[in-house]
């Protein structure tokens, strides 16, 4: 099993001294992802739930629908993964129209446009549920950070983590790239045959970028929250599919983006 945390030498300098201490690191290596013969994308990762973030990959750009399409999922040597499709899948393979590149920040590079993203056909999600209190909100952002166990010890990695509408910690996902935290959190969910997310919430470690709602789309999550800043395009993509989108969620505090609807009291937020 490959190391996500490695030790290395520093000197840490003061005011008064400079003195050698050892650091901890979160590791960020390539994952070359395969699917049979061809090869597919690259991604800096966190090494960890591999399978997990090539499945989720492979589902939230459209290329796979069902868990069912796959026969295997090996790691190689030299991170490389192959997922080995079954007989009868036909995957949309054509929607990959060149390699892409991923990078740890940005998330897939020369991503397609909104109206690109509806012809992949995200699933259209509930307007009746979840209904989610203020209150279930406002813990969402401590309850992940308890559960973020590498980031205790380097302060480097981003999480991911799904909740109910009671605000039940379900399952999460640290990694150095925000997008992969998401892919791996649903990949897991993938794989274990539970899409869609009809009744649950995506808290972000961080900013809600463009690419995330889009995963969380695929993922049929009706509300994403986060804790920092959502982007333009993400607010947009949100209004145009329907989507809960909250952020700054912290220090009892939070914005609504789009869908107030879901968010039980949220009229209470905009008297004077």
């Amino acid at each position: 099993m490959r190391r996500n945390i490695i030790t290395v030498p520093i000197r840490k300098v003061s005011d008064v001294s400079a003195t050698p201490e050892q650091d901890l690191l979160a590791v960020e290596e390539p994952l070359q992802i395969r699917v049979g013969d061809r090869n597919v994308a690259i991604t800096m990762r966190t090494p960890g739930n591999d399978a997990e973030l090539a499945a989720g990959f492979l589902f939230s750009e459209g290329i796979l629908q069902d868990a069912g399409q796959i026969a295997g999922i090996t790691t190689g040597p030299r991170n490389v993964i192959t997922v080995k499709l079954a007989a009868e899948a036909a995957p949309g393979l054509d929607r990959l129209e060149r390699h892409f590149y991923l990078t740890s920040s940005c998330g897939v590079c020369g991503k397609a446009s909104i109206q690109a993203l509806e012809t992949i056909g995200c699933p259209a999600l509930p307007r009746d549920r979840p209904c989610i209190e203020v209150s279930v909100i406002h813990r969402l952002p401590d309850m992940l950070r308890t559960r973020q166990m590498v980031f205790d010890r380097t302060g480097g990695l981003h999480a991911a983590a799904l909740f109910d509408a009671s605000g039940e910690l379900l399952n999460e996902r640290e990694d150095v790239g925000r997008h992969n935290a998401v892919d791996k959190l649903v990949g897991a969910a993938f794989l274990q045959g539970h899409l869609p997310l009809n009744d649950h919430v995506l808290m972000l470690s961080g900013r809600a970028s463009f690419e995330l709602v889009q995963k969380a789309l695929m993922a049929g999550i009706p509300v994403l929250a986060a804790v920092g800043a959502p982007s333009s395009l993400a607010v947009e993509l949100a209004l145009r599919f329907g989507m809960t989108l909250l952020g700054f969620v912290r220090d009892r505090r939070f914005n609504i983006y789009s869908g107030d609807f879901r968010i039980n009291s949220a009229p209470l937020a905009f008297r004077p």
